[in-house]
């Protein structure tokens, strides 16, 4: 009877030490990250390439042993392409226990997902949402990281004072980035000395660029930098040919896409423009990042998918710089951290805006934009004059 009961003892001994023992040895939780991407509606397309970034980001730092020794598991929701729906849905993703968040696809769903990430006091990064309205309200636990509007501004401001212009005219497109953009490069060239700066907000149905141009003769503009889109820059250059004028400097924001080559031909030589991303580009992993992105979707990274994996890279750094995923402690890691990522260099004012990342400028040279600005990313070639156009010469 004794030896049986010490049998028990002996079985309810160790039941009890398992007991004590096994949350020791229990499985590592995962650190959920949450968020919204338009999987259907009208920008489902688009934002399907910002997903992969994502989650080529998430497979990248579970393969190598995950975050604060724990798997990422990315949760992401369907906002339907409507903005008004982003904030509820980081509210769900909050209250299933996401503990950091990545912006959704767009301006207006940002300022929505953000006005919930301060409410709910939780780290949201804003990856995909280049408004200053997003930051206005320096908003405590958003972060941004990527290139704003306001700094679309920079390259071509940069180029035009190194080509000794002092005259510019400036047109935007009637929308709210292009605005953006606009005021941004009048503000800013003003502070710089230009002599003479003009902005012109022109209605998205123009066509005919010649009243802009009148205007743009009027102060002897040397300069003409357009924040617009593809159609319109083909037919701001066809305005400006058919009138033989021919400024020192040409940019036009969306200059870049094969669209504007494709609508004026060997017209586009030497004009100026914007490119956000390039896989091409020498930014810090960038090569690394581009080859495994072809290897997962067979297709090269676009800026979305950069965008995506840029905001994964500062998220990483912050984390383990700030040990831990708790807001306060990651908040303040982010608003000090500097590194360097795929679109450039990391870092962000005291309201979470970028400070750091900034477009690039190229340049059409023999049909392909070139990357002239930064210069240290143009390395050998400098910025062709611009060459009035009955002075051109058929490419062959």
């Amino acid at each position: 009877m004794v030896s049986r009961l010490k049998e028990v003892a002996r079985a309810l001994s160790a039941v009890l030490v398992a007991a004590l023992i096994r949350p020791a040895f229990a499985e590592t939780p995962t650190l959920v990250i949450g968020a919204v991407v338009s999987q259907t509606g009208a920008h489902a397309a688009a934002a399907a390439e910002y997903q992969k970034g994502l989650m080529l980001w998430r497979d990248e730092v579970n393969a190598a042993g995950g975050l604060l020794g724990r798997d990422v598991e990315l949760r992401i929701l369907d906002d339907g392409s409507e903005a008004v729906r982003a904030g509820s849905a980081y509210a769900e993703l909050i209250a299933a226990g996401a503990e950091v968040l990545i912006g959704p696809y767009g301006s207006a769903a940002t300022l929505t997902a953000a006005a919930e990430a301060e409410r709910a006091r939780r780290v949201l990064l804003n990856a995909a949402g280049p408004s200053s309205q997003v930051h206005k309200r320096s908003p405590r636990y958003v972060f941004q990281t990527l290139a704003p509007y306001s700094a679309y501004a920079d390259g071509p401001l940069a180029l035009a004072r190194e080509a000794g212009l002092d005259s510019l005219f400036i047109l935007a497109r009637d929308d709210a980035g292009s605005r953006e953009m606009g005021e941004a490069a009048q503000a800013e060239a003003r502070a710089m000395g230009f002599r003479e700066v003009q902005l012109e907000i022109y209605s998205g149905g123009t066509v005919d660029f010649l009243p802009q141009l009148y205007k743009a003769m009027a102060i002897q503009a040397q300069g003409w930098l357009a924040f617009c889109e593809a159609r319109d820059a083909a037919d701001m250059v066809k305005t400006l040919k058919r009138q033989g004028y021919v400024p020192k400097m040409l940019y036009a924001r969306a200059s870049a896409e094969p669209r504007f080559i494709a609508l004026v031909g060997q017209d586009a030589e030497h004009v100026l423009g914007a490119r956000e991303y390039d896989p091409r580009f020498p930014t810090a992993g960038n090569a690394a990042f581009a080859q495994a992105y072809r290897a997962k979707w067979s297709a090269a990274p676009g800026a979305l998918a950069a965008a995506a994996y840029a905001a994964g890279t500062v998220l990483v750094q912050a984390v383990r710089r700030a040990g831990t995923t708790e807001a306060q402690k990651l908040r303040g890691a982010l608003a000090e951290l500097q590194t360097e990522t795929v679109l450039g260099r990391y870092r962000v004012d005291a309201s979470g805006a970028q400070l750091g990342i900034k477009p690039a400028v190229v340049q059409i040279t023999k049909g392909q934009p070139l990357t002239m600005w930064p210069s240290p990313w143009a390395g050998e070639r400098s910025v062709l004059p611009f060459t009035p156009w009955a002075e051109r010469q058929l490419l062959r």
